[in-house]
């Protein structure tokens, strides 16, 4: 096979005019943000042709590419991952060798690195609600997910809200420590408070609870804000949700890890948890609170909020690396 030239930026325009007739915008978006430091790392090394792409090269890019963002190994994965689709996708319009793709390497993740460190990113967060709120709107699983990420509440938490809870004059959320009726605050009466929600997520509970919710109550005769016809939604339901959701084909982007969807065991009934790439509930919270403190909100005002001290936001959920922590802070010092 005889390789056709590219040049790098025609390379990825082709692709993403490609991925915005099959995916979402978000989707679109965090593809271009990824691979644009792809691009950079070309321009550096005076790459101006894609059919000089190796996998020596692609290795020299994923390590280029580590310190230059000093990331996670988590986000590492992501970052890998991507790149690979578009490798396959290069191959396609025969940019490269084929079967290059399969020499993208991404790290492994242990159970114990996944635990702490995962979360859900930003832009799959974003992809996976813009998904929901055009075909699953007000849908059991566009609240749930519209909740975590939104609220950072713990699972526990959100599963415990009443219907009464929710006031939507004052556009708030009232959390309470009701151990006796099986829904407990982690930090018991310490945890509980009220939280602000923006309009947006007000449209999202108002429509599902007029249009959606089952009109169920609970074994204590409460009136849970999260029901399925049986009432309450249980914790493993919730998981369950969650891992279905964050499945990139889930929500219109294609297979990370080149998977055929004919024989995926994540697509199997109750198989969610086996994609590399879903998350359960707990890395919505810990990418959310990490989103925020990105975006410059005080990390007091996140964690009077998510309710968890300065020392467990350092310790457990701030993902941002070093060197966007000094830039943050030179932001503000720069003016004194």
């Amino acid at each position: 096979m005889e390789l056709e030239p590219i040049d790098p930026e025609t390379a990825l325009k082709l692709y993403i005019a490609e991925k915005e007739t099959s995916v979402a915008d978000a989707t679109v978006v965090s593809h271009k943000s990824r691979l644009s430091f792809l691009l950079r790392w070309c321009e550096e090394r005076e790459i101006e042709n894609l059919n000089e792409l190796t996998g020596r090269r692609l290795q020299e890019f994923r390590l280029w590419r580590r310190n230059v963002g000093d990331l996670t190994k988590v986000s590492e994965k992501t970052q890998m991952d991507t790149l690979r689709v578009f490798v396959k996708w290069l191959e396609s319009i025969d940019a490269v060798e084929q079967n290059l793709h399969k020499k993208v390497l991404s790290p492994d993740i242990t159970s114990q690195e996944n635990s702490r460190d995962v979360m859900l990113e930003t832009d799959d967060a974003e992809a996976m609600l813009a998904y929901l709120e055009r075909y699953e709107y007000a849908s059991i699983n566009h609240v749930t997910a519209t909740l975590l990420w939104h609220t950072m509440l713990r699972m526990g938490s959100v599963r415990a809200l009443d219907v009464e809870d929710y006031d939507p004059e004052e556009q708030s959320l009232r959390l309470r420590h009701r151990p006796r009726t099986d829904t407990p605050l982690k930090n018991k009466q310490e945890g509980e408070r009220i939280i602000a929600v923006s309009g947006e997520v007000c449209l999202v509970l108002d429509d599902w609870i007029r249009e959606q919710r089952p009109e169920v109550t609970d074994d204590y005769g409460r009136n849970p804000l999260l029901t399925t016809r049986n009432g309450r939604v249980a914790k493993s339901t919730l998981r369950t949700y969650c891992y279905q959701m964050t499945r990139p084909c889930e929500y219109g982007e294609g297979c990370p890890h080149d998977r055929d969807t004919a024989d995926c065991e994540a697509l199997e009934t109750g198989g969610a948890s086996k994609c590399p790439s879903s998350v359960s509930p707990h890395p919505f919270r810990r990418g959310a609170i990490t989103y925020y403190l990105q975006s410059d909100v005080p990390e007091t005002v996140v964690g009077d909020r998510a309710n968890v001290t300065p020392d467990i936001i350092d310790q457990h959920y701030d993902q941002r690396s070093q060197k966007e922590k000094m830039e943050q802070r030179r932001g503000y010092l720069d003016d004194i």
